[in-house]
Protein backbone atom coordinates (compact mmCIF):
# COMPACT_ATOMS: atom_id res chain seq x y z
CA UNK A 1 0.00 0.00 0.00
CA UNK A 2 1.41 3.39 -1.01
CA UNK A 3 2.02 5.76 1.89
CA UNK A 4 0.10 9.02 1.84
CA UNK A 5 1.87 12.36 1.90
CA UNK A 6 2.58 14.01 5.24
CA UNK A 7 -0.47 16.02 6.32
CA UNK A 8 0.31 19.35 7.93
CA UNK A 9 -2.41 21.02 9.97
CA UNK A 10 -2.04 24.81 9.65
CA UNK A 11 -3.98 26.97 12.11
CA UNK A 12 -5.09 30.45 11.09
CA UNK A 13 -3.77 32.15 14.24
CA UNK A 14 -5.06 35.63 15.05
CA UNK A 15 -7.30 36.65 12.16
CA UNK A 16 -6.45 40.34 12.71
CA UNK A 17 -2.70 39.81 12.43
CA UNK A 18 -0.44 38.61 9.62
CA UNK A 19 -1.39 34.92 9.83
CA UNK A 20 -3.43 34.74 6.64
CA UNK A 21 -0.86 36.79 4.76
CA UNK A 22 1.80 34.22 5.72
CA UNK A 23 -0.45 31.30 4.77
CA UNK A 24 -1.42 32.77 1.38
CA UNK A 25 2.12 33.79 0.45
CA UNK A 26 3.54 30.40 1.44
CA UNK A 27 1.00 28.26 -0.39
CA UNK A 28 0.89 30.48 -3.47
CA UNK A 29 4.07 28.57 -4.32
CA UNK A 30 2.79 25.43 -6.04
CA UNK A 31 5.89 23.51 -4.95
CA UNK A 32 4.62 23.41 -1.37
CA UNK A 33 1.95 20.84 -2.18
CA UNK A 34 4.62 18.60 -3.68
CA UNK A 35 6.22 18.35 -0.23
CA UNK A 36 3.13 17.76 1.90
CA UNK A 37 -0.65 17.90 2.05
CA UNK A 38 -1.58 21.14 3.85
CA UNK A 39 -4.87 21.39 5.74
CA UNK A 40 -5.66 24.94 6.87
CA UNK A 41 -7.93 25.26 9.91
CA UNK A 42 -9.65 28.59 9.54
CA UNK A 43 -12.10 30.22 7.15
CA UNK A 44 -12.25 30.15 3.37
CA UNK A 45 -14.14 33.45 3.48
CA UNK A 46 -11.49 35.20 5.59
CA UNK A 47 -8.76 33.78 3.36
CA UNK A 48 -10.55 35.22 0.32
CA UNK A 49 -10.90 38.56 2.07
CA UNK A 50 -7.17 38.76 2.71
CA UNK A 51 -6.24 37.63 -0.79
CA UNK A 52 -8.40 40.39 -2.27
CA UNK A 53 -7.38 43.08 0.23
CA UNK A 54 -3.67 42.39 -0.15
CA UNK A 55 -3.94 41.69 -3.91
CA UNK A 56 -2.10 38.40 -3.52
CA UNK A 57 -1.86 35.60 -6.10
CA UNK A 58 -4.79 33.20 -6.20
CA UNK A 59 -4.65 30.14 -3.93
CA UNK A 60 -7.29 27.61 -4.89
CA UNK A 61 -8.50 26.16 -1.61
CA UNK A 62 -10.14 22.75 -1.55
CA UNK A 63 -12.92 23.14 1.04
CA UNK A 64 -13.37 19.93 3.05
CA UNK A 65 -15.37 18.88 6.10
CA UNK A 66 -12.77 16.59 7.69
CA UNK A 67 -9.03 15.98 7.45
CA UNK A 68 -9.65 12.49 6.05
CA UNK A 69 -11.01 14.17 2.91
CA UNK A 70 -7.81 16.14 2.27
CA UNK A 71 -6.63 15.87 -1.30
CA UNK A 72 -2.95 15.56 -2.20
CA UNK A 73 -1.41 18.26 -4.41
CA UNK A 74 -4.01 20.72 -3.16
CA UNK A 75 -4.28 23.31 -0.39
CA UNK A 76 -7.16 22.07 1.74
CA UNK A 77 -9.16 24.17 4.20
CA UNK A 78 -11.60 23.29 6.98
CA UNK A 79 -13.97 26.04 8.08
CA UNK A 80 -13.74 26.41 11.85
CA UNK A 81 -15.52 29.74 12.35
CA UNK A 82 -18.79 31.26 11.20
CA UNK A 83 -18.88 33.15 7.90
CA UNK A 84 -19.91 36.36 9.67
CA UNK A 85 -16.77 36.39 11.85
CA UNK A 86 -15.50 39.96 11.74
CA UNK A 87 -11.94 40.88 10.78
CA UNK A 88 -10.50 44.08 12.27
CA UNK A 89 -7.04 44.55 10.83
CA UNK A 90 -4.35 45.18 13.43
CA UNK A 91 -6.71 45.06 16.40
CA UNK A 92 -6.64 42.61 19.33
CA UNK A 93 -10.26 41.54 19.72
CA UNK A 94 -12.07 38.79 21.67
CA UNK A 95 -13.55 37.51 18.40
CA UNK A 96 -10.07 37.00 16.98
CA UNK A 97 -9.04 35.12 20.13
CA UNK A 98 -12.09 32.87 19.87
CA UNK A 99 -11.33 32.16 16.22
CA UNK A 100 -7.73 31.20 17.03
CA UNK A 101 -8.90 28.93 19.85
CA UNK A 102 -11.50 27.28 17.60
CA UNK A 103 -8.82 26.36 15.05
CA UNK A 104 -6.53 24.92 17.75
CA UNK A 105 -9.33 22.88 19.28
CA UNK A 106 -10.38 21.47 15.92
CA UNK A 107 -6.90 20.49 14.76
CA UNK A 108 -6.15 18.84 18.12
CA UNK A 109 -8.88 16.27 17.47
CA UNK A 110 -7.32 15.35 14.14
CA UNK A 111 -3.85 15.16 15.67
CA UNK A 112 -5.21 12.76 18.28
CA UNK A 113 -6.68 10.42 15.69
CA UNK A 114 -3.55 10.79 13.53
CA UNK A 115 -5.28 12.14 10.44
CA UNK A 116 -2.90 15.09 10.82
CA UNK A 117 0.85 14.43 11.22
CA UNK A 118 2.39 17.85 11.89
CA UNK A 119 1.05 21.03 13.48
CA UNK A 120 2.10 24.45 12.15
CA UNK A 121 0.52 27.41 13.95
CA UNK A 122 0.26 30.98 12.71
CA UNK A 123 0.92 33.64 15.39
CA UNK A 124 -1.65 34.17 18.14
CA UNK A 125 -2.23 36.88 20.74
CA UNK A 126 -1.98 35.32 24.20
CA UNK A 127 -4.08 38.10 25.73
CA UNK A 128 -7.10 37.45 23.48
CA UNK A 129 -6.66 33.67 23.11
CA UNK A 130 -7.71 32.83 26.66
CA UNK A 131 -11.46 32.87 27.31
CA UNK A 132 -14.14 30.96 29.22
CA UNK A 133 -14.27 28.12 26.70
CA UNK A 134 -10.48 28.07 26.18
CA UNK A 135 -8.91 28.51 29.65
CA UNK A 136 -5.30 28.34 28.48
CA UNK A 137 -2.94 31.34 28.49
CA UNK A 138 -1.22 30.17 25.31
CA UNK A 139 -0.83 27.48 22.66
CA UNK A 140 1.89 25.62 24.55
CA UNK A 141 -0.19 25.27 27.70
CA UNK A 142 -3.05 23.85 25.64
CA UNK A 143 -0.77 21.43 23.80
CA UNK A 144 0.91 20.33 27.03
CA UNK A 145 -2.41 19.30 28.58
CA UNK A 146 -3.62 17.69 25.37
CA UNK A 147 -0.46 15.95 24.13
CA UNK A 148 2.08 16.09 26.94
CA UNK A 149 4.05 13.02 27.94
CA UNK A 150 4.34 12.50 31.73
CA UNK A 151 8.09 11.89 31.69
CA UNK A 152 8.82 14.77 29.34
CA UNK A 153 8.32 18.41 30.21
CA UNK A 154 7.80 20.40 27.00
CA UNK A 155 10.82 22.41 25.96
CA UNK A 156 10.87 25.42 23.65
CA UNK A 157 13.71 25.22 21.13
CA UNK A 158 14.58 28.05 18.73
CA UNK A 159 16.09 26.57 15.57
CA UNK A 160 17.60 27.62 12.27
CA UNK A 161 20.40 26.38 10.05
CA UNK A 162 23.09 27.41 12.55
CA UNK A 163 21.51 27.28 16.00
CA UNK A 164 19.37 25.19 18.30
CA UNK A 165 18.72 27.14 21.49
CA UNK A 166 16.57 25.57 24.21
CA UNK A 167 15.03 27.73 26.94
CA UNK A 168 15.33 26.42 30.50
CA UNK A 169 12.49 28.63 31.72
CA UNK A 170 9.33 29.77 29.97
CA UNK A 171 7.43 33.03 29.68
CA UNK A 172 8.02 34.38 33.17
CA UNK A 173 9.12 37.79 34.50
CA UNK A 174 12.88 38.21 34.57
CA UNK A 175 12.71 38.89 38.32
CA UNK A 176 11.44 35.32 38.81
CA UNK A 177 14.09 33.55 36.75
CA UNK A 178 16.60 32.99 39.56
CA UNK A 179 13.99 31.50 41.89
CA UNK A 180 12.69 29.19 39.13
CA UNK A 181 16.07 27.68 38.27
CA UNK A 182 17.01 24.62 40.30
CA UNK A 183 19.40 21.71 39.91
CA UNK A 184 16.46 19.36 39.34
CA UNK A 185 14.98 21.61 36.65
CA UNK A 186 18.25 21.95 34.75
CA UNK A 187 18.93 18.21 34.82
CA UNK A 188 15.44 17.66 33.41
CA UNK A 189 15.97 20.35 30.74
CA UNK A 190 19.33 18.89 29.71
CA UNK A 191 17.95 15.39 29.20
CA UNK A 192 14.82 16.66 27.46
CA UNK A 193 17.09 18.60 25.10
CA UNK A 194 19.32 15.60 24.51
CA UNK A 195 16.30 13.39 23.69
CA UNK A 196 15.04 15.93 21.18
CA UNK A 197 18.45 16.36 19.54
CA UNK A 198 18.64 12.61 19.07
CA UNK A 199 15.14 11.77 17.84
CA UNK A 200 14.15 15.05 16.18
CA UNK A 201 17.47 16.21 14.70
CA UNK A 202 19.43 12.96 14.22
CA UNK A 203 22.36 13.98 16.43
CA UNK A 204 23.86 10.71 17.67
CA UNK A 205 25.83 12.06 20.65
CA UNK A 206 24.78 15.67 21.30
CA UNK A 207 27.23 18.25 22.65
CA UNK A 208 25.25 20.81 24.66
CA UNK A 209 26.60 24.20 25.71
CA UNK A 210 25.10 25.67 28.89
CA UNK A 211 24.89 29.43 29.41
CA UNK A 212 25.46 31.02 32.79
CA UNK A 213 22.69 32.97 34.47
CA UNK A 214 24.84 35.95 35.38
CA UNK A 215 26.85 38.16 32.99
CA UNK A 216 30.17 37.14 34.52
CA UNK A 217 28.81 33.79 35.56
CA UNK A 218 32.03 31.87 36.01
CA UNK A 219 33.64 34.38 38.40
CA UNK A 220 31.00 34.49 41.12
CA UNK A 221 31.25 38.24 41.47
CA UNK A 222 27.70 38.89 40.25
CA UNK A 223 25.89 35.84 41.60
CA UNK A 224 26.49 32.30 42.78
CA UNK A 225 23.88 30.36 40.78
CA UNK A 226 26.61 28.96 38.53
CA UNK A 227 28.49 27.23 41.38
CA UNK A 228 25.44 26.50 43.49
CA UNK A 229 23.01 25.22 40.82
CA UNK A 230 24.26 25.09 37.23
CA UNK A 231 27.57 23.25 37.67
CA UNK A 232 26.08 20.60 40.02
CA UNK A 233 23.28 20.00 37.49
CA UNK A 234 25.81 19.54 34.70
CA UNK A 235 27.86 17.19 36.89
CA UNK A 236 24.77 15.10 37.65
CA UNK A 237 23.91 14.86 33.95
CA UNK A 238 27.52 13.95 33.18
CA UNK A 239 27.28 10.94 35.52
CA UNK A 240 24.54 9.60 33.25
CA UNK A 241 26.53 10.10 30.06
CA UNK A 242 25.24 13.48 28.83
CA UNK A 243 27.86 15.77 27.29
CA UNK A 244 27.46 19.36 28.52
CA UNK A 245 29.99 22.19 28.51
CA UNK A 246 30.21 25.52 30.32
CA UNK A 247 28.63 27.41 31.84
CA UNK A 248 29.50 30.20 29.42
CA UNK A 249 28.79 33.90 29.81
CA UNK A 250 26.33 34.64 27.00
CA UNK A 251 28.03 37.76 25.62
CA UNK A 252 31.41 36.08 25.14
CA UNK A 253 29.83 32.86 23.93
CA UNK A 254 27.93 34.43 21.05
CA UNK A 255 30.38 37.26 20.40
CA UNK A 256 33.29 34.88 19.89
CA UNK A 257 31.36 32.52 17.61
CA UNK A 258 31.79 29.64 20.06
CA UNK A 259 28.17 28.61 19.42
CA UNK A 260 29.18 26.97 16.13
CA UNK A 261 30.99 24.20 18.02
CA UNK A 262 27.92 22.71 19.70
CA UNK A 263 24.84 20.76 18.66
CA UNK A 264 22.61 22.68 21.07
CA UNK A 265 22.65 25.54 23.56
CA UNK A 266 20.69 25.70 26.81
CA UNK A 267 19.78 29.29 27.77
CA UNK A 268 18.55 30.12 31.25
CA UNK A 269 15.75 32.50 30.21
CA UNK A 270 13.90 33.68 27.11
CA UNK A 271 15.74 36.88 26.20
CA UNK A 272 19.13 35.30 26.83
CA UNK A 273 18.45 32.84 24.03
CA UNK A 274 15.99 34.73 21.84
CA UNK A 275 17.94 38.00 21.50
CA UNK A 276 21.12 36.51 19.96
CA UNK A 277 19.04 33.98 18.05
CA UNK A 278 16.96 36.64 16.32
CA UNK A 279 20.04 38.76 15.67
CA UNK A 280 21.80 35.84 13.97
CA UNK A 281 18.82 34.19 12.28
CA UNK A 282 17.27 37.37 10.79
CA UNK A 283 14.07 35.94 9.26
CA UNK A 284 14.48 32.18 9.07
CA UNK A 285 14.00 31.31 12.75
CA UNK A 286 11.55 28.65 13.94
CA UNK A 287 10.02 27.93 17.35
CA UNK A 288 9.70 24.23 18.08
CA UNK A 289 7.92 22.66 21.07
CA UNK A 290 9.91 19.55 21.99
CA UNK A 291 8.85 16.88 24.46
CA UNK A 292 5.32 16.40 23.11
CA UNK A 293 3.87 13.33 21.44
CA UNK A 294 3.11 15.52 18.40
CA UNK A 295 5.27 17.81 16.27
CA UNK A 296 4.53 21.51 16.68
CA UNK A 297 6.40 24.31 14.92
CA UNK A 298 5.69 28.02 14.52
CA UNK A 299 7.40 31.17 13.25
CA UNK A 300 9.42 33.00 15.89
CA UNK A 301 7.61 36.32 15.46
CA UNK A 302 4.19 37.42 16.70
CA UNK A 303 0.98 38.75 15.18
CA UNK A 304 2.65 41.97 13.94
CA UNK A 305 -0.52 44.04 14.17
CA UNK A 306 1.39 47.13 13.03
CA UNK A 307 1.87 45.72 9.52
CA UNK A 308 -1.30 43.63 9.24
CA UNK A 309 -3.08 44.15 5.93
CA UNK A 310 -0.17 46.04 4.33
CA UNK A 311 1.28 43.20 2.27
CA UNK A 312 4.79 43.69 3.66
CA UNK A 313 5.04 40.71 6.02
CA UNK A 314 7.72 38.15 5.17
CA UNK A 315 6.66 34.51 5.10
CA UNK A 316 10.27 33.27 5.48
CA UNK A 317 9.97 32.17 9.12
CA UNK A 318 6.57 30.55 8.50
CA UNK A 319 7.93 28.70 5.48
CA UNK A 320 10.95 27.49 7.46
CA UNK A 321 8.61 26.32 10.23
CA UNK A 322 6.84 24.17 7.63
CA UNK A 323 10.13 22.72 6.40
CA UNK A 324 11.28 22.07 9.99
CA UNK A 325 8.07 20.24 10.85
CA UNK A 326 8.45 17.95 7.84
CA UNK A 327 12.11 17.25 8.63
CA UNK A 328 11.37 16.47 12.28
CA UNK A 329 8.50 14.16 11.29
CA UNK A 330 10.80 12.16 9.00
CA UNK A 331 13.59 12.12 11.60
CA UNK A 332 11.21 10.79 14.26
CA UNK A 333 10.04 8.05 11.92
CA UNK A 334 13.63 7.04 11.17
CA UNK A 335 14.57 7.15 14.87
CA UNK A 336 11.56 5.03 15.83
CA UNK A 337 12.41 2.47 13.16
CA UNK A 338 16.06 2.35 14.19
CA UNK A 339 15.29 1.85 17.88
CA UNK A 340 12.18 -0.33 17.61
CA UNK A 341 13.99 -3.69 17.90
CA UNK A 342 17.33 -3.18 19.62
CA UNK A 343 19.67 -6.16 19.75
CA UNK A 344 19.26 -8.25 22.85
CA UNK A 345 22.18 -7.96 25.25
CA UNK A 346 24.16 -11.17 25.41
CA UNK A 347 25.59 -12.62 28.60
CA UNK A 348 28.61 -14.86 28.43
CA UNK A 349 29.85 -16.91 31.38
CA UNK A 350 33.54 -16.13 31.59
CA UNK A 351 34.07 -17.63 35.04
CA UNK A 352 36.57 -20.09 33.63
CA UNK A 353 38.67 -17.58 31.73
CA UNK A 354 41.37 -17.63 34.41
CA UNK A 355 42.16 -21.29 33.89
CA UNK A 356 45.77 -21.79 32.76
CA UNK A 357 46.87 -24.17 30.05
CA UNK A 358 49.91 -26.21 31.05
CA UNK A 359 51.90 -26.78 27.89
CA UNK A 360 54.59 -28.74 29.71
CA UNK A 361 52.42 -31.84 30.02
CA UNK A 362 52.80 -34.57 27.50
CA UNK A 363 49.42 -35.26 25.92
CA UNK A 364 50.72 -38.26 24.01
Amino acid sequence: MEERMIRVGVTQGDINGIGYELILKTFADARMVELCTPVVYGSAKIAAYYRKTLELPQVNFNIIQAAEEAGDNRVNIINCVADETKVELGQPTPIAGEAAAAALSRVSRDLKNKTIDVLLTAPVNRQTLQNKSFPYPGEQEFLVETFGIPRNTPLTILINNRLRIALATGDIPFADVSSQISEELLVDRLFAFERSLKQDFCVIKPRIAVLSLNPAGTSGRLGDEEERIIRPAMAEADKKGLLSFGPYAADDFFGSGLFDRFDGILAMYYDQGAAPFQALSIEDGVRYTAGLSIIHTAPVHGTAYDIAGKNIASEASFRQALYAGLDIYRNRCDYAAATANPLRKQYFDRSGDNEKLDLTKDEG
